[in-house]
Formats: structure tokens, C-alpha cells, sequence
């Protein structure tokens, strides 16, 4: 709630900043746009100067059966645990995973973010997919090996 306070406010206060197309068609979406590269970026902002700081709070742990009322291996997983095996990743996976996945930036906006072509993000995502799959599998071997 913090964050979502902040970034209207920070939209409010630079509304006159704005400067939108010429055509009405066009004004919508680049206002959308304006808006959420603000939101974003306050978010990230209020991550880097959270990230130092523990956890206050504990997070609820939801467990999800499967019909046949077994456990499926990511239901032992918990939170912190994800973050983990995401800071595990090279900083070049990691950077286009948590800006992909999380912050929901395209291929063409992280290549230009990062300076990286279009093709290696994309490959840079299948990666640190691959390599989250392959710690998960290790995490979780013994119901695994049951299927092998």
C-alpha cells in the first residue's frame, strides 16, 4: 500500500510533466505507459531501500493439495526460500528474470534497460528458468525419483 501511495503521489505531483502525443488515439496509451514506468520504478526504489532491512512481518504459508490429496513439491516451498534460489542466479539471469517476471518489462524494453540485445534477453529468461527448474528439482528429489 505504501508503494502504490507513493507512486500516485509522485504522479501527482509531475502531472504537468507529462507531455503526450499530439493525437488523441495515442493519448491513452501513453499515459498508461508514463504511469506504469513510475509505478515501477517506485517500487524498485522502495525494494533497494528495503531490501536491507529484515522482515517484520511473517508470511502466511498457504498449502495447496492436489486432487489425489498428495503434496505437490512447491507446496513445501516457502517464500524466502524462492527468493533465495533467484539470488542464486548469475546477475545477468537474475537482472532479466526479475525485470520479465516480476516487474513485467518486454524483451525490448530490458534490452534497452540493460543494454543487452532483444535475443540474448530472451535467452538470458530461458536460463535462469532452466537453472530455477534444476534447484527446484534438487530441492525436491524424493518425489521426483518416484516418477523416474
Amino acid at each position: 500500500m505504501e508503494v502504490v501511495q507513493d507512486g500516485f503521489l509522485k504522479i501527482f505531483r509531475h502531472l504537468e510533466d507529462f507531455v503526450g502525443p499530439q493525437d488523441d488515439e495515442s493519448l491513452f496509451p501513453a499515459f498508461r505507459g508514463w504511469l506504469k514506468k513510475i509505478m515501477i520504478y517506485t517500487a524498485i526504489d522502495h525494494y533497494r531501500s528495503q531490501k536491507n532491512r529484515p522482515v517484520a512481518n511473517n508470511l502466511e504459508t498457504q498449502h495447496f493439495r492436489l486432487a489425489s490429496g498428495q503434496q505437490h513439491p512447491l507446496d513445501k516451498l516457502a517464500y524466502e526460500e524462492l527468493i533465495r534460489f533467484v539470488q542464486k542466479l548469475s546477475p545477468a539471469y537474475r537482472a532479466v528474470f526479475n525485470l520479465f517476471v516480476i516487474d513485467g518489462f518486454s524483451h525490448e524494453e530490458i534490452s534497452g534497460k540493460l543494454g543487452i540485445s532483444v535475443g540474448t534477453s530472451k535467452s538470458n529468461l530461458a536460463k535462469a528458468r532452466e537453472n530455477l527448474r534444476h534447484m527446484l528439482k534438487k530441492t525436491n528429489e524424493a518425489f521426483y525419483s518416484r516418477y523416474e
